[in-house]
């Protein structure tokens, strides 16, 4: 056994011991029952405690120092840059701080739970507030006296800073905005409208899943307040969620999450349970469940296909052809909530997110004045007002369990997204005639050729550029944005 051999079996154990940690948390948001959320949270920090503890092992330490890495193939390299990451960054993290982020984040998502059903932000206030300050104390230890938010960035989207970011995302404010404003004075598609039964609605979404590829002999389809994708391998899990009077919410929100998944299970199997065998970023992550759900299963031609399938699960629901179902998933509409928002707007969403969690960060906006800030911001973006907390700054789990720095990635995936589907139908011109026919298999296997298999082989912008051949820009999410909902609403 040489150095390397011992490391990457300490590795292995230290990845199913993380995978187990995930399935706790996907049991606390599907079947965990309510009494249990004191006791989890224990759980929770003593499995953190234990991966701490590995993660800072002296022995890595030693593993790292005495492996030569020229002697290593690339495959070899890019494990060794991920361990000695993950290794740099985790001495930088006392144990107790991770454990007692690890147990505050797990009791906060119970009462961020609680105060949204009850519309009472000042209940989950004093909460988030502890959260913020644990995980601006962790952003200090690992930013080196840097950048705290950049900091906390390189667990999402390694490489990347909030400057480069703000950069893109000024790019992109400016376009969205006068393709919004020009939508909205014109003639909108007509809205669906009914009744839409919710076992027919997850019969036919676990029927979507399976059409884009999901592989249900390595996962399973729950229902959960915010549905989400956990796991890796050969046990990966998606969430979706119902609405009787929306199944686009159920079916769109599992397209999305088929999106993830088939990223993780579609990696190399010489991959699993190592640094390689996840994805390599919530960016490149967001990009294929961005792709999934909007570019192929938004499009004109898939939408075709769903709407046969819907006639035959629902019977008639007062949509006449498919031209008009197509206007109907695509509508432009108000809305509050970022995960039911359409292509337009949704960046809208997540540039308000990223703003204010980053003045969060900064200490320049107070936890107490945060939902009269998001309140203004959204009404200032949108052009009316937030009507009560679970449709504004209640309405996202993320800063209840400390995912700061994750946000931004949302915008950052579309914006990969767009640069892939310009690649794929370059190379799939026939792409269409397929997808008609609910025939996935081109693009979801252009896609799995291109991009997941390779899990965290490469850099994240690096897995973007050998896919399509130049660097990441908004460009073409901006092109395929113009020419979509202009062509839509006749502008």
């Amino acid at each position: 056994m040489t150095a390397f051999d011992d490391l990457m079996a300490f590795q292995r154990d230290t990845q199913a011991l993380a995978a187990i940690s995930g399935r706790l948390e996907w049991d606390q948001e599907t079947m965990m029952p309510r009494g249990a959320s004191s006791q989890r949270s224990e759980e929770c920090a003593a499995i953190a405690s234990v991966l701490h503890a590995r993660r800072v092992a002296p022995q890595v330490g030693d593993w790292l120092a005495e492996i030569d890495e020229k002697s290593l193939d690339d495959v070899g390299r890019a494990q060794m840059r991920h361990i000695r990451r993950g290794y740099d960054r985790a001495s930088k993290v006392p144990a107790a701080l991770a454990a007692k982020i690890a147990r505050q984040t797990s009791m906060s998502q119970g009462i961020w739970a609680e105060a949204r059903a009850a519309d009472d932000f000042a209940a989950f206030a004093p909460t988030l507030a502890e959260v913020i300050e644990l995980k601006r104390e962790e952003g200090l230890a690992l930013a080196d006296g840097g950048n705290v938010y950049d900091a906390m960035l390189e667990d999402y989207e390694p490489g990347t800073t909030g400057a480069q970011l703000e950069a893109m995302f000024g790019a992109l404010r400016p376009a969205l905005t006068e393709l919004r404003a020009a939508v909205r004075a014109a003639e909108a598609p007509a809205k669906l409208q009914g009744h839409f039964d919710e076992s027919a609605q997850m019969k036919l979404t676990r029927q979507l899943a399976k059409t884009f590829g999901y592989d249900m002999s390595r996962g399973r389809v729950d229902k959960a307040v915010h549905p989400f994708s956990s796991g890796s391998g050969q046990d990966v899990r998606i969430t979706t969620r119902t609405n009787p009077a929306d199944p686009f919410n159920c079916f769109y929100s599992t397209v999305h999450e088929v999106g993830h998944a088939a990223y993780e299970q579609n990696i190399d199997d010489a991959y699993l349970l190592t640094p390689l065998g996840s994805g390599v970023s919530m960016g490149v992550h967001e990009s294929q469940s961005r792709i999934y759900e909007n570019q192929i299963g938004r499009g004109r031609a898939l939408t075709g296909w769903l709407f046969a399938q819907m006639k035959d699960a629902f019977g008639d629901f007062g949509v006449p052809d498919a031209d008009a179902f197509y206007g109907a998933v695509n509508r432009v509409n108000d809305g509050f909530i970022r995960t039911e928002a359409d292509e337009l707007q949704y960046n809208l969403h997540v540039l308000l997110r990223f703003d204010l969690e980053r003045a969060l960060m900064s200490g320049d906006l107070q936890v107490n004045d945060l939902e009269a800030a998001w309140n203004d911001r959204f009404e200032a973006d949108f052009g009316f007002a937030v009507d009560k907390p679970s449709n504004g700054v209640l309405q996202d789990v993320h800063w209840s369990v400390g995912l700061f720095g994750y946000f931004p990635t949302y915008t950052l995936g579309n914006v990969y997204s767009g640069c892939l589907n310009e690649a794929m139908r370059a190379a799939l011109p026939d792409l269409d005639a397929s997808l008609a026919h609910g025939n996935t298999e081109p693009a979801t296997g252009w896609l799995r050729d291109n991009v997941q298999t390779h899990g965290g082989l490469y850099e994240p912008r690096d897995v973007i550029t050998r896919a399509t051949g130049h660097a990441p820009s908004e460009a073409p999410l901006l092109a395929y944005l113009q020419e979509k909902f202009s062509t839509l609403y006749k502008l």
